[in-house]
């Protein structure tokens, strides 16, 4: 009787993990770079980067364990890094066919080979010939289709295309005006950055010389922060505004005006992501401590009072990082203060 009630307990003990919504990891400092890894072996593998006001910062990959439900980070797979990472990404390559790549961006580029027992600094790549130091980069985008080519946006005003597997410069271009602070891309040769000059610039690899302007913010000089690109449909974009509550949504074919503007933080927004199985729904986490998610399926028609999210979840502070997981699309990952989540949505 016992050992049956015993079998049960597990058994409830299983069911709970199976069902659980958020699973939490506390890192030794406050987080601001992380993201999926896209494997589909490396389930719940995500990196983390450490925000610390110093020369030495930290990455760590951490898993979470299936059995206890409880995130380990791998001490081996823990390494030193100039500066905070601006970005974090696992290479975008779901089948692993190719090397097992992570790139970081901070002072330079620099892509990490992981290893089953550590982490090693494979290239790092700077752009500016003349000299050892390089502009900060502020962002960078993995091209899906084409791995070996990765974009990186700088404080001083460029965009640079890289071929990491021959580690050099494919394509540099005088991008903005202003800083640079976000890229993404939007099919093999298109491109898209945000900046401090407030637009939105698309542009066309076969076509260098000339960029389209998506979207202007109507007050002058005022920064757009993030920019992100829907993969499932790639004439939507959303973009941040520095200091703003609004998440502004651009549909490609009617530049200029938004054709959304979601309205529901209380605070900056700090982080888009939409979803990588679905056209219609972003995520979006501000300082306001909440991650919301939008239908924007009734996009072509206008809400009164505007649009409502659907699900709504709270932190316990303000939230700095969002990564929607591209391989398990009902698991989107929030960084606030110390601490990763993930959350079934």
């Amino acid at each position: 009787m016992a050992s049956e009630k015993k079998d049960a307990n597990s058994q409830n003990t299983q069911d709970q993990l199976k069902r659980a919504e958020i699973y939490t990891y506390e890192a030794p400092w406050l987080i601001y770079g992380m993201n999926w890894s896209v494997q589909r072996e490396h389930k719940f593998r995500l990196a983390i980067g450490s925000f610390i006001e110093e020369y030495s910062n930290k990455v760590e990959i951490v898993r979470l364990d299936d059995e206890t439900g409880k995130f380990n980070s791998d001490p081996k797979l823990s390494f030193e890094h100039p500066y905070p990472t601006t970005k974090i990404m696992f290479i975008p390559d779901k089948e692993s066919q190719k090397p097992d790549l992570m790139a970081t961006t901070g002072d330079y580029l620099r892509i990490w080979q992981i290893n089953e027992d550590k982490v090693e600094l494979k290239s790092l790549l700077n752009n500016n010939k003349n000299s050892e130091y390089c502009s900060p980069l502020t962002s960078f985008d993995w091209n899906e289709t084409e791995m070996r080519r990765l974009g990186t946006s700088s404080i001083d005003t460029t965009c640079t295309i890289w071929d990491i597997e021959k580690e050099v410069v494919d394509t540099q271009l005088i991008a903005h005006d202003k800083a640079v602070y976000d890229i993404a891309w939007g099919g093999v040769g298109v491109f898209a950055s945000v900046s401090a000059d407030g637009s939105v610039r698309v542009f066309d690899l076969r076509d260098k010389e000339h960029s389209t302007i998506i979207y202007e913010n109507p007050q002058p000089d005022t920064p757009l922060l993030r920019l992100g690109w829907n993969k499932q449909d790639p004439r939507y974009m959303a973009t941040i505004v520095m200091d703003s509550a609004k998440v502004i949504v651009l549909d490609i074919r009617f530049p200029t005006l938004p054709v959304a503007e979601l309205q529901r933080h209380q605070a900056c927004v700090n982080a888009v992501a939409w979803a990588p199985h679905s056209s219609c729904h972003i995520c979006t986490a501000g300082d306001d401590s909440q991650a919301l998610i939008w239908d924007l399926s009734t996009m072509s028609t206008p809400v009164d009072g505007g649009l409502d999210p659907i699900l709504a979840y709270t932190a316990g502070a303000e939230i700095n990082q969002l990564q929607w997981s591209s391989t398990q699309p009902d698991w989107v990952a929030i960084a606030f203060s110390n601490k990763l989540q993930i959350l079934r949505v």
